[in-house]
């Protein structure tokens, strides 16, 4: 499964974004979808997944209440939509595949799709 993230931007604090995460090739939906983000001189962290069918969402606690994953399958795409948002969640965000259940860790995950940039002023 190839991947393209879209939809960052520059927010001022407060301020709402959705990213958009557009999938290509087969299978779309036996794919767990994940989010991720990494700001400079900073490891890549999980921020959202969702199970294959959309059924089951996960957060991580800096984003969780601020910020809702989710999929259309027949679209072959996630979303992210980001509200309430701080400073400290500039960063570039990516999305992510894997196959079987989600997982917190970056090396469990097989695709990735280039990068968005998102910044939130103060």
């Amino acid at each position: 499964v190839q991947l393209q993230a879209s939809g960052g931007g520059l927010v001022q604090a407060g301020g709402s974004l959705r990213l958009f995460c557009a999938a290509s090739g087969r299978s779309f939906d036996m794919y767990a979808m994940g989010w991720f983000r990494q700001a400079p001189g900073k490891e890549r962290e999980f921020i959202a997944a969702v199970s294959s069918t959309g059924g089951s969402s996960y957060y991580a606690d800096a984003v969780k209440g601020r910020f809702t994953m989710s999929r259309d399958n027949a679209k072959n795409t996630v979303y992210l939509q980001m509200n309430s948002l701080k400073p400290e969640d500039t960063a570039v965000y990516y999305c992510a595949a894997k196959t079987g259940r989600y997982s917190r860790s970056v090396q469990d995950w097989n695709a990735w799709g280039k990068g968005t940039q998102v910044t939130v002023s103060s």
